[in-house]
């Protein structure tokens, strides 16, 4: 039970995937500009770490070792299909925003990361909670760094205003550096330092 807890919370904060392990940084630059696709990349990736951590947990003792990597492949490969075509027929708009980055979670560092570091090792259930662990832990990095820039950048949170029109009559000016993806990166370095500060010993 006490690994089962801490495969599921460790990759929350102390073993980010993102922060700490500096994996998934491209998806983090790409698709934060705006809330809701990062909210839809996240839980896309969640869903297909903790599908596919189980399904090679599974298979893990049948699996010959020569092609681990190639048995790892297909199944990410099927599960992102998968996704892909759900978005494609029920979330059309968001799937066009997120553009290629969907297909490209098959090679996302995460993924494969965590099958053959823990799934190929570990029992169904503690591979299905490290997959939930580690995908809401890239989700919540990518909640964070689009609701800062969708709200400095364009005054939005989902597309609606929030800021309020007497901000704008006062000369507040929307930041339009924030929604490039340089500022995704800036974002993410001070994420980490506060982590870092909070943290020391993750150095």
């Amino acid at each position: 039970m006490s690994n089962n807890k801490e495969a599921f919370l460790t990759p929350l904060n102390r073993n980010n995937p993102v922060t700490v392990q500096i994996l998934g940084i491209c998806s983090s630059l790409a698709v934060t500009a705006q809330l809701e696709p990062a909210l839809v990349m996240g839980l896309s990736v969640t869903i297909i770490v903790a599908l596919s951590n189980v399904v090679i947990s599974l298979l893990r003792n049948t699996i010959p070792v020569r092609i681990r990597i190639i048995v790892q492949l297909l199944v990410c490969a099927a599960l992102v299909t998968i996704v892909s075509e759900i978005l494609k027929a029920y979330a059309y708009d968001v799937s066009v925003q997120l553009s290629v980055y969907v297909g490209l979670i098959i090679t996302n560092c995460i993924l494969m990361g965590r099958l053959e570091a823990f799934a190929m090792a570990n029992k169904p259930w503690a591979s299905f909670l490290d997959g939930l662990g580690n995908g809401f832990g890239y989700a919540i990095i990518l909640v964070i760094i689009a609701f800062i820039r969708e709200l400095l950048g364009s005054g939005n949170l989902f597309g609606i205003p929030v800021i309020p029109q007497s901000f704008y009559d006062f000369g507040y000016l929307n930041c339009g550096l924030m929604l490039m993806a340089p500022m995704a990166l800036i974002i993410i370095g001070c994420i980490i330092w506060v982590q870092r500060a909070k943290y020391p010993d993750l150095d």
